[in-house]
């Protein structure tokens, strides 16, 4: 079953450019390069047309990136000729043991149909003394499909969240782009860390810290991300 991604690639290229959509760059790239300052080895699992990637490279990380979609990393490659991008799952790392001292999933674990096999295959792969670095959607989001929002009296608009327990797949679509998203509760996520022996070393729901007012506005409304930092021991 197609998940979206080869047939989207093109309209994510565009949407993204070079700085990446507002949510990147006013909210979550800080406080994911600050997570991941001082990294020897990176590996960004599900790294798409290679922005993060860049930005740890431009940091003096070596970083290398995977993704399953062919037309991602063609352009991940033509961007950053330097770079390291292969061809990869993450539920199936080809890297040995203890290779990275920072692996990255960054937006990638809401794609990933085998949630345990991929944390598992991360923690495997990073070194002692290393942090898997996560940014996600927040569960109460992914729980509430755009039928759920509701406006109030005033006309503010507000999310509804149901089934929220239930774990899902849902197609989400935006500006030419369609493709399969996972919502899981935020039990299922740390069940499938914990299980790996890892450390919560950082939790974080950033806020927007600049850019556009109003869209900095839609995120404030509440947090639509966390970021957490996992430390194998």
């Amino acid at each position: 079953m197609t998940d979206g991604w080869d047939e989207s690639a093109a309209a994510w290229i565009a949407d993204m450019g070079e700085a990446g959509d507002y949510a990147r760059e006013w909210v979550l790239d800080r406080p994911m390069l600050a997570l991941c300052a001082g990294a020897r080895r990176a590996l960004d699992v599900g790294c798409g047309e290679g922005r993060f990637c860049r930005l740890l490279r431009a940091r003096g990380t070596a970083a290398t990136g995977i993704d399953p979609t062919a037309a991602l990393l063609a352009t991940a490659r033509a961007r950053d000729p330097e770079g390291d991008y292969r061809t990869g799952r993450a539920e199936a790392l080809d890297f040995p043991d203890a290779s990275f001292d920072r692996v990255i999933s960054y937006l990638t674990l809401i794609d990933i149909p085998d949630l345990r096999g991929a944390v598992a295959e991360m923690a495997r792969v990073l070194a002692p003394g290393g942090q898997l670095v996560i940014a996600n959607l927040n569960p109460f989001l992914t729980a509430a499909a755009p039928e759920h929002r509701i406006r109030d009296a005033s006309g503010a608009e507000h999310l509804r969240v149901d089934r929220y327990l239930e774990a899902r797949a849902e197609w989400v679509g935006w500006r030419g782009i369609r493709i399969r998203n996972w919502h899981r509760p935020m039990q299922d996520y740390m069940a499938a860390l914990l299980e790996q022996g890892l450390r919560l070393r950082h939790f974080a729901e950033p806020a927007p810290w600049g850019g556009d007012p109003e869209r900095a506005a839609r995120y404030r409304g509440a947090p639509w991300f966390h970021v957490m930092a996992w430390e194998k021991d």
